[in-house]
């Protein structure tokens, strides 16, 4: 078996591993890059012919494992994409969503050009029609069932823990002193996750990939996220402010909605209006809301909207009711996309409240490098939104306790449940943070590592 990492391979995003055993050509996730030039990165021809691949195996639905699967089959690909049920309902919105902003951003882009007299028309990455084509490709695989691909080769999925449907993979195949196993951890979801299940573990490896988005840091623990979360809300309403949070529309919209109204139901937030302004996180949420076998026990009795005695749930439908948010001068939640504030309705609702000293930001996930989310963060004092500066006076609160990531601790703890001693392979994280990692698996486990570079080859 060769294996080639041509994403997320000392970075975060872009996830795509490429497979090749006989005459078998695997992919394990298709992702976008996310990012400074990730345009320009998305756009490049794939390091393969798509249409020699048989299978696309996804891990979960998120854009940086998923997005770039409509151009794979614009680009030929005509095997079979195989993955859980809740992943298959959740890609199908995400990508279709993705679309629609490729093809408003293109026609965008477009008329600019053309104004300067400097360019020509461009074209979107991929269109809604390329989302269907791709969307019929798709077969259902349920957790824990062992499928035969052929050639020696089968796989099974097991629950990540990191957002609904997200799995880990197991893939048997054929090696010269007979069979061997590869893992592929997907995003590992840490213990404790509010709404689905905790993360499973498998005992037997030959060779695993093990994500390290957070592998040289240690989350909070849920309650003292809740505690902090809760506190910044209170002291925003205290200042007459609103409350801004740019949330992934899959996942962390989900897990900020549950604790919101449980906060509420509990007496410890007043029965507050949050909004979320995402059609895709709505649509996102009645999935979840249809998926009750993926949720631990409690969230299965909590995980409802509204009601007499919780919070007041706002879903805009339109843009005019998007823009109508931006008169409320105070006491309002926005959860709003994208998540690194890259895209998205966010960028308005900064526009509107980010240079006003009584409002709040509040960051709940990963902010990669090159983004505007990552920017602030770090400390700026303008940003420069929809062509205009805008000063940065609100206060920015970062709560990692809420990212659906496993820390290091939960990494070392899902990779220390392998029996035998697997040779691992260190992806999806930071250079910097990848390698780290590394040197505390080494230490804690001693199990061989590997940081592999983009595009680089490896036999197993």
């Amino acid at each position: 078996m060769k294996i080639r990492f041509l994403g997320a391979a000392r970075v975060v995003t872009g996830s795509c591993y490429h497979l090749s055993t006989g005459g078998m050509q695997i992919l394990v996730d298709c992702g976008m890059y996310q990012g400074k030039n990730s345009d320009e990165t998305n756009r490049r021809p794939f390091a393969f012919n798509p249409e020699e691949i048989d299978y696309l195996l996804l891990t979960h639905a998120h854009l940086d494992h998923s997005g770039l699967v409509p151009k794979l089959v614009m680009d030929g690909f005509k095997g079979r994409i195989i993955t859980t049920p809740g992943t298959a309902d959740l890609v199908e919105i995400m990508l279709y969503d993705s679309a629609h902003i490729q093809e408003m951003d293109a026609i965008w882009m477009t008329k600019k050009a053309l104004r300067t007299g400097k360019g020509t028309a461009v074209e979107p990455l991929y269109r809604e029609e390329d989302v269907k084509a791709a969307v019929s490709l798709i077969d259902r695989s349920a957790y824990g069932v062992i499928h035969d691909l052929g050639e020696g080769l089968k796989y099974r999925f097991f629950d990540a823990g990191h957002i609904l449907g997200s799995g880990s993979l197991e893939l048997w195949y054929p090696g010269p002193q007979g069979e061997k196993k590869i893992v592929f951890s997907g995003d590992v979801g840490k213990n404790d996750n509010f709404i689905i299940q905790d993360p499973q573990h498998v005992k037997e490896a030959d060779y695993v990939l093990v994500e390290s988005t957070y592998g040289n840091r240690f989350h909070k623990s849920p309650e003292e996220s809740i505690n902090e979360l809760a506190d910044a809300i209170k002291d925003t309403l205290r200042r007459k402010g609103n409350i801004l949070i740019p949330a992934f529309a899959v996942g962390r919209t989900q897990d900020l909605l549950y604790i919101l109204n449980k906060l509420v139901k509990e007496g410890r937030l007043p029965r507050i209006d949050v909004y979320v302004d995402s059609p895709l996180a709505d649509k996102a949420t009645h999935i979840y809301l249809s998926h009750p076998e993926y949720f631990d026990t409690d969230a299965s009795g909590l995980f409802k909207l509204g009601g007499s005695d919780g919070m007041r749930i706002h879903f805009t439908k339109t843009v005019e009711e998007s823009q109508a948010l931006n008169k409320i001068k105070s006491g309002a939640i926005i959860i709003a996309g994208s998540g690194m504030c890259e895209g998205g309705r966010i960028r308005h609702h900064f526009k509107h409240n980010l240079w006003r000293p009584e409002c709040s930001i509040i960051f709940s996930g990963f902010q990669v490098r090159g983004t505007l989310g990552r920017y602030i963060i770090d400390g700026a004092k303008t940003a420069r939104i929809l062509g205009e500066e805008i000063a940065i006076r609100a206060r920015v609160y970062t709560i990692g306790g809420f990212s659906a990531h496993a820390d290091q601790k939960g990494l070392i703890e899902w990779l220390s449940t392998f029996s035998q001693d697997p040779e691992v392979f260190i992806v999806h994280g930071e250079e910097t943070v990848s390698l780290e990692f590394e040197a505390v698996v080494r230490e804690k486990l001693g199990l061989k590592t590997y940081v592999p570079h983009k595009g680089e080859e490896l036999d197993i």
